[in-house]
């Protein structure tokens, strides 16, 4: 936002005109995935203490909502996209082509190397993980879990999450 970027304030610190001046002047990208991949992927990453999967889990719902990393709290408290209206929502899976066509929308050119995405692999092994990792769970941290991210799982297309059921 031009007239303010001097400023270095966060976007809360603003009243609700301003606001909706500073958000009318970008293109908003929002960038999300399944939360059960984010679960994951965290996890995976060695981010958490726990011994297990299922351990990991049942301290994230142990914490709740309130006390939740921003690695797995809820995207719909993080990006609030009731509010801002976003451009784009690029999901994680299939980046290859959207961002080829986010790139041309906002006049960028579409650089080749950064196109190369392994979209197809990625969606295999989180698939075959998302798998071995939901079997670990009992039926109440996946009902649990399913209560968690109910937000998340009714306002983005992620019909094929584990956590949908």
């Amino acid at each position: 936002y031009p007239q303010r970027h001097h400023l270095e304030k966060q976007l809360s610190e603003f009243n609700l005109t301003a606001i909706k001046s500073i958000l009318g002047s970008y293109t908003k990208v929002l960038f999300i995935r399944d939360p059960f991949q984010r679960l994951i992927s965290t996890f995976m990453q060695g981010m958490g203490t726990s011994p297990s999967f299922s351990s990991f889990v049942q301290d994230i719902l142990d914490s709740g909502q309130h006390n939740a990393s921003m690695t797995w709290k809820p995207l719909v408290s993080l990006c609030q996209p009731c509010l801002i209206q976003y451009d784009y929502m690029v999901m994680f899976g299939f980046l290859r082509q959207e961002l080829g066509h986010l790139l041309q929308q906002v006049g960028l050119s579409v650089d080749s190397h950064l196109l190369e995405f392994t979209d197809n692999q990625v969606q295999w092994t989180y698939t075959w993980l998302s798998e071995q990792m939901f079997s670990e769970l009992s039926l109440q941290q996946k009902k649990q879990l399913s209560h968690f991210y109910h937000w998340d799982l009714s306002a983005f297309p992620f019909s094929s999450s584990f956590l949908s059921d």
